[in-house]
């Protein structure tokens, strides 16, 4: 078949050949010269344009002409990558402090109590080795080969997955199938991680056998079974249902079995087709109609499923790891799947629109609230919140990460950026990036030097007592002379370091290693059991501490990791190679050899 118009306009041309030219003719072939030539000068600007974009900043530097600084980047130091061998050491001792401990009175239990020397595991029936899963690739990294060949020789010998009992869906993902995952890559491609997590990966896959094909929160893993949380009511978290694509999709690419990709791919769908046209997500997630029944699952229309419920909006828990999401799913292929682009972008912008605030007195920068609340006519309304949660902190370096990738006008960007290399919502990001740092940073001028759980800025109006509270931001409940109260909390929380980190890797400014390394000393001082381990801080304005006897299993996969990897030469693990989890188990960027729904 022909194509229209072009074939049969050379047939025209070639129909006059042997007859005598018009002027419309003549005119009309001297044309075709001529737009070429402005096709030809066109490409040749946009070329020449990005070939300057790429070499500005060095010749810029080469012949001293002052760089475009952003805001929020100081035009004043060096960038320097080289490791910091000295602090490396510290930290690798952190993590043989707490490794050693767990291994010496938990070996292959999920969780571990320093004080009590003791371990335990999330169901009766017996435990997967969350601890030893998570722990292993941050071994590799640091170099500690030993230990490495001991957790590897668990998981070959006493790794099981039959135990009949329920475990947390999003967590086994994120930290024993992500630790699997990672483990396979940064081992040189071991087979005994890949056939554990292939394993791990097919007893998960019923939890998405829902109406809507929103995973449910539970997994009985050796029935191989998706089990409703009772206490949900056909809910589920949108962090929990959004916060298993980076593993599905790279074991998918691994194994070759799509139906990994599918499953967590169409959580995706059914999360985009539910958004609001800010971007922004509630915390609660509809799977199934209010019903305990599990055979009234597949009477649910598609229309009836995938709602999301009125409930909180925020970045803290139960929220976080879906905007962390959105980016990381467009990096992990390369930035072939526009879909996560689009979205990440206007999430990024409502969350500019409706939660970006600032401090009454010293104007620093968090991320509040949306709560909703029933106005006085019986509507819905919404009530901005001045909280925010420790866990929000990862936004500040992933809001950088994201401005020097999905809002870049040029592919290399430099480092640190220069003003006209992003967008204006890639210099937007950056510099509210900047800023939440500094406010998490702020969070830590407690007398232990550690952040706690949950921060409240104050407002006009609040009614706090300005004799009592400080200016800027204060923990909740927390009088003199009564128990602390949950937010004063500390444990063992990797996102400020995680952000800090990023900016590291993105600007080579060593305030961020300061800001690192004065958290490592407060964990030092504070956290560290002499007999082994760590253990969370119950109230960071308290000194001396009092121990909630519990090491987090995240001290070792991410806390200690982030820690590590600043200090480190910038090319271990380098940013545009590499996507970490939201267990900052690090997975290879790659070009899907599926065509996926989203690309």
């Amino acid at each position: 078949m022909e194509e229209p118009g072009v074939r049969q306009r050379k047939k025209v041309a070639t129909g006059f050949a042997s007859g005598h030219e018009t002027d419309n003719e003549v005119k009309s072939s001297s044309a075709f010269p001529k737009i070429y030539y402005v096709l030809l000068v066109a490409v040749l600007v946009l070329a020449l344009y990005s070939f300057l974009a790429l070499v500005k900043s060095p010749l810029n530097q080469f012949i001293g002409a002052p760089a475009r600084n952003l805001p929020g980047v100081r035009a004043d130091y060096v960038p320097t990558f080289t490791a910091d061998k000295a602090k490396q050491d510290a930290v690798v001792e952190a993590f043989k402090h707490a490794w050693l401990a767990y291994e010496r009175d938990a070996m292959g239990d999920d969780e571990y109590h320093p004080i009590l020397r003791t371990g335990s595991n999330l169901t009766e029936a017996g435990g997967i080795g969350y601890t030893v899963a998570d722990s292993i690739d941050t071994m590799i990294i640091m170099g500690l080969e030993d230990e490495y060949q001991r957790a590897r020789a668990w998981v070959t010998d006493k790794l099981s997955f039959e135990r009949d009992g329920n475990f947390n869906t999003f967590e086994t993902t994120i930290r024993v199938l992500g630790g699997l995952l990672s483990a396979y890559h940064l081992s040189g491609e071991d087979p005994v991680f890949l056939e554990k997590a292939q394993e791990l990966g097919s007893r998960i896959l019923p939890v998405f056998e829902t109406g809507s094909g929103l995973p449910l929160s539970l997994i009985n893993l050796a029935l191989r079974e998706g089990v409703p949380d009772i206490h949900s009511g056909g809910y589920i978290s949108t962090a929990e249902a959004s916060t298993l694509q980076l593993e599905f999709r790279y074991l998918a690419y691994l194994t070759d079995e799509d139906i990994f990709w599918e499953k967590a791919e169409n959580v995706m769908a059914v999360l985009r087709a539910g958004a609001t046209p800010s971007g922004l997500a509630s915390i609660f997630v509809e799977y199934v109609l209010h019903s305990s029944n599990r055979q009234a699952y597949s009477l649910c229309s598609s229309s009836e499923m995938g709602r999301y419920q009125t409930s909180p909006i925020r970045l803290g828990s139960r929220g976080d790891s879906y905007y962390e999401y959105l980016l990381k799913q467009y990096l992990q292929t390369n930035q072939t799947e526009l879909v996560y682009h689009e979205m990440y972008a206007t999430a990024m912008t409502g969350i500019h629109t409706h939660l970006v605030q600032r401090g009454l007195f010293s104007q620093l920068l968090y991320i509040a609230e949306l709560n909703p609340q029933r106005t006085q006519n019986g509507e819905i309304g919404w009530r901005l919140t001045p909280k925010q949660d420790h866990l929000v902190c990862f936004l500040g370096g992933s809001l950088m990460l994201g401005a020097t990738t999905s809002g870049a006008l040029v592919h290399n960007v430099s480092i640190p950026p220069q003003k006209n290399e992003l967008t204006e919502q890639g210099e937007r990001d950056w510099l509210t990036g900047v800023e939440l740092i500094k406010t998490c940073m702020a969070t830590h001028e407690t007398r232990t030097g550690l952040a706690p759980e949950i921060a409240h800025f104050r407002i006009p109006g609040d009614g706090v007592d300005d004799s009592v509270a400080p200016a800027d931001w204060y923990i909740k409940g927390a009088s003199p002379g009564s128990p602390p109260p949950f937010d004063a909390r500390y444990i063992l929380r990797p996102e400020t370091i995680e952000s800090i980190f990023i900016a590291f890797r993105l600007t080579g400014d060593p305030k961020y290693r300061d800001y690192g390394w004065a958290i490592f000393q407060a964990i030092e001082k504070h956290c560290r059991i002499p007999t082994g381990g760590y253990a969370s801080v119950i109230n960071v304005d308290q000194v001396p501490v009092e121990y909630d006897d519990k090491m987090e299993t995240f001290l070792m996969s991410e806390t200690l990791k982030y820690l590590y990897l600043l200090f480190a030469d910038s090319n271990v693990l380098p940013l545009n190679e590499y996507v970490f989890n939201t267990e900052a188990h690090p997975l290879p960027v790659f070009n899907p050899t599926i065509r996926t729904g989203f690309s």
